[in-house]
């Protein structure tokens, strides 16, 4: 699968483009903004994006009113289609939010039931109860995804809406030759409805990706040989930060460990979760982190570590925004991007990642634990790789039987001397082939 060796690059169109946040109506075509990035996204060393809701909708996308038009404030189906093919020719993936738990009360159907209430052939399509009323006063009450009532829930265990929506999906793919898609709320969706989802996009193009958003318990219920092929991963999202803010390494160890450690109970070992360390929905990684130091830190862990790197546009030259200003806070349009330090450093973890067997493959193994300091190994029978952090602001000199006098670290090419022993200088990364 072409996602296990990738590195992503989520956008969130509406914000990225400076669209309005309510749907004016009006065709602007904003998101061939896009081809000007796709520079920066390959300096980046990003090979494949992510882009959160590009079709018509309400307002902030997730509330879709049409589910095969890109959206006015972005564009016209032919601007998209245009960006698709850039990316594609510049070797770079493209994924789509599909957002199938719920619609939109701009969502025509919708519209439909509210005119023609019991008389409406789409009445099934929703959980409807015409006796009662919703905050909108309809005069009907209807589900929305967590008490949010623009945000219309879709009855999956109705056949129109489920054929409807996969419909949808071949349209995608035939029209914008998308790779894959990320579910939106994916640990709401009904197990039948992702097994068919899978099917069928299985039947319509080879090693297409399925990437479910998954918050908290087992991700293995939706995550497996009959639906997603991966899950976000929030739980180490959480432990990379807090390791860093508390100088705790041993939490983002002890999650590590209970989802791809060397026992044979551990979760995921073997799968291909999507790692982040900040998306359009948190806080940015620079806002959160105490001591800026960290910030390339927490950008090797998270690269080290098994799974799918994905960087949020803008957190790659250390952009700040924090969740209490509000969503459009942490989804602006950036005039032009940036290229620093840091994203010359994300640069080379993206290089040495799709370029590693091991870090796309490898077990996991702790090998030197302490609070500051954490060392871990990823292997394969062709290649290890030592992933070593110091996250202190001295020296640290580990004491560990790597097996070799040396190693190279595949961040720079520079050549470690190791033996029985490795010295960390302050705030250091590296990642070391034995």
């Amino acid at each position: 699968m072409w996602a296990y060796e990738s590195v992503f690059y989520q956008i969130y169109p509406l914000g990225f483009c400076g669209a309005p946040f309510e749907n004016d109506g009006v065709l602007t075509h904003r998101i061939l903004k896009v081809n000007n990035w796709i520079d920066h996204i390959k300096e980046t060393g990003a090979n494949a994006i992510y882009f959160s809701p590009v079709f018509e909708s309400d307002t902030h996308g997730y509330n879709t009113r049409d589910y095969k038009l890109i959206d006015k404030r972005l564009g016209t189906n032919e601007d998209f289609k245009n960006v698709c093919k850039k990316l594609h020719d510049n070797g770079i993936k493209v994924v789509l939010d599909g957002v199938f738990n719920h619609c939109g009360r701009g969502f025509g159907p919708f519209e439909d039931v509210l005119k023609n209430r019991e008389n409406s052939p789409y009445r099934y399509w929703f959980n409807i109860d015409f006796g009662g009323n919703s905050n909108y006063n309809d005069g009907l009450w209807y589900e929305g995804w967590e008490g949010n009532y623009d945000l219309v829930k879709l009855n999956l265990y109705n056949e129109e809406v489920v054929n409807y929506l996969l419909d949808a999906v071949k349209y995608w793919i035939e029209e914008f030759d998308i790779d894959g898609i990320r579910l939106d709320v994916a640990y709401c969706l009904d197990y039948e409805f992702l097994k068919r989802l899978r099917r069928h996009c299985d039947s319509l193009k080879a090693d297409f990706f399925l990437v479910g958003e998954m918050l908290h318990g087992d991700y293995n219920q939706r995550m497996n040989d009959e639906m997603l092929h991966s899950a976000t991963n929030y739980e180490c999202y959480k432990g990379l930060f807090s390791s860093f803010n508390s100088m705790n390494m041993f939490e983002i160890n002890h999650s590590l460990l209970r989802q791809f450690g060397p026992e044979n109970w551990t979760l995921y070992k073997g799968k291909h979760l999507l790692s982040f360390v900040d998306n359009h929905d948190v806080t940015r990684v620079a806002s959160i982190l105490t001591n800026s130091n960290h910030l390339p830190l927490i950008y090797a862990l998270m690269f080290g570590m098994p799974g799918i790197p994905c960087i949020y546009y803008g957190s790659e030259w250390g952009a700040k925004a924090n969740k209490s200003e509000g969503d459009p806070a942490l989804r602006p349009c950036f005039e032009t991007y940036e290229f620093n330090d840091l994203t010359e450093f994300i640069s080379k973890l993206s290089s040495a990642k799709k370029n590693s067997i091991a870090l796309n493959y490898g077990d996991f193994t702790s090998s030197v634990l302490t609070n500051k300091q954490c060392i871990f190994k990823r292997s394969t029978n062709e290649q290890t790789v030592y992933v070593c952090i110091n996250a202190d602001e001295n020296e640290y000199t580990a004491y560990y039987n790597f097996g070799k006098n040396s190693g190279t670290d595949l961040i720079t090419g520079d050549i470690i001397e190791l033996g029985d022993r490795i010295v960390l200088p302050p705030y250091s990364a590296f990642f070391i082939a034995v």
